[in-house]
């Protein structure tokens, strides 16, 4: 599977210190960037490079993401009495989402692209 576009490369991950595996850091960094991506309007998808604070932020999210995982048990989201099914699934927390939110927040509020928008830009601006 090749994975297109990382904010955060494996081998740049690696160099400020990770410790996973290629393919969990893969997936972890994929779903990382879904979040930047959904915080920062996707102004972040068509950047030729990303600059230092995006990567730090999706090193700091791809070990909050692991570290919550590896932590909590599987939920149950649906179970079935006819036949027997029991369906597991992952569901964030809020206090996960918040940590998710300040990471990105404390990274990225100051950034701007080229033109002088915010990434993390959300209103209207006069």
């Amino acid at each position: 599977m090749n994975f297109n576009s990382q904010y955060l490369t494996y081998v740049e991950y690696k160099q400020l210190g990770g410790k996973l595996d290629e393919v969990p850091f893969n997936v972890l960094e994929l779903r990382a960037r879904k979040k930047v991506d959904e915080m920062s309007q996707s102004r972040l998808k068509n950047l030729p490079t990303q600059i230092a604070e995006v990567k730090v932020c999706m090193y700091q999210l791809v070990e909050a993401i692991n570290k919550n995982n590896t932590k909590k048990s599987k939920n149950i989201m649906s179970e079935s009495t006819d036949g027997y099914s029991v369906s597991y699934g992952e569901t964030e927390t809020t206090e996960e989402i918040k940590q998710y939110y300040n990471i990105i927040k404390d990274y990225l509020s100051t950034c701007q692209l080229e033109d002088g928008t915010p990434y993390l830009y959300c209103g209207v601006m006069q």
